[in-house]
């Protein structure tokens, strides 16, 4: 096995280990079209000698949201306890994304797929990309210019549009020309775009950084091989900060949907 080889499978092992359960393939219901993955994110919002706080979100392209009644499908590790069924059906599903300024990413409270779950008897049980994961501007900033070997964890529509496996997409990302952002490079299968992004950040020897850098954005074309950006964690975790100040700051704003808080001891 060659170097290379065996760090892609390091990156991948490691994607799997900490984020499989991350993720959620979802579509425009009744429809052959508007096919994208969403994924968990716990945004740190404050931290002391003894606790955490957190907000979570359901992370996709902003793209991908725009129309009234969605299917969330889902698969058993998602839950410890029997699901009732195999999809979710989200009506109104437009209404309850907020859109992160011009990123061309929206969010999910979560408190919404939560009260979904207690009707139908279940609790989720997923992995979430954490503040330990996603990218800092820091950790963007060692990243090189030219090609960086990269990773999208995402669901793929499949042949019978029912199937919607789970697969770690191999490709790298390349940095715009005016240094803002990324774009993907190599092929998307269609029902990737929304998904989150890995890099690993090279330390020590051959030891490694797990993150994720961000959220694969709709590709500038039709196929697979269509130009996909990539819309970073620093400007998203900047923008998902701001809605928690956006009610008092802004009074002819809506106050967005039931978030899911929590505090977990250290």
């Amino acid at each position: 096995m060659s170097e290379q080889t065996a760090d892609h499978r390091s990156l991948i092992d490691a994607i799997l280990a900490n984020c499989r359960r991350s993720t959620l393939p979802y579509q425009r219901a009744h429809r052959d079209d508007a096919f994208g993955t969403a994924f968990w994110f716990n945004d740190l919002v404050s931290e002391d000698d003894d606790s955490e706080t957190y907000v979570q979100y359901l992370v996709t392209a902003g793209a991908l949201t725009r129309y009234d009644l969605a299917e969330i499908r889902l698969r058993a590790e998602l839950s410890d306890t029997p699901m009732s069924a195999n999809a979710l059906m989200m009506p109104r599903f437009q209404e309850g994304w907020i859109p992160l300024g011009d990123t061309g990413v929206s969010v999910l409270p979560a408190g919404v797929l939560h009260a979904l779950a207690r009707r139908k008897k279940w609790a989720w049980a997923t992995d979430e990309i954490t503040d330990g994961i996603a990218a800092k501007a820091e950790d963007i900033a060692l990243l090189g210019d030219g090609p960086v070997p990269a990773y999208v964890l995402g669901h793929d529509v499949g042949p019978d549009r029912t199937q919607r496996e789970q697969a770690v997409v191999v490709g790298e990302i390349v940095r715009r020309d005016d240094g803002e952002g990324f774009v993907w490079g190599g092929p998307v299968p269609r029902g990737c775009a929304g998904a989150p992004v890995f890099v690993g950040l090279h330390l020590a020897e051959r030891s490694f950084k797990l993150m994720c850098l961000g959220v694969l954005l709709p590709g500038e074309g039709e196929d697979e091989t269509a130009c996909h950006p990539v819309a970073g964690f620093d400007h998203i975790r900047t923008a998902v900060r701001d809605l928690l100040r956006r009610p008092a700051a802004d009074s002819d704003a809506a106050t967005p949907a039931p978030a899911r808080w929590w505090r977990r001891r250290k």
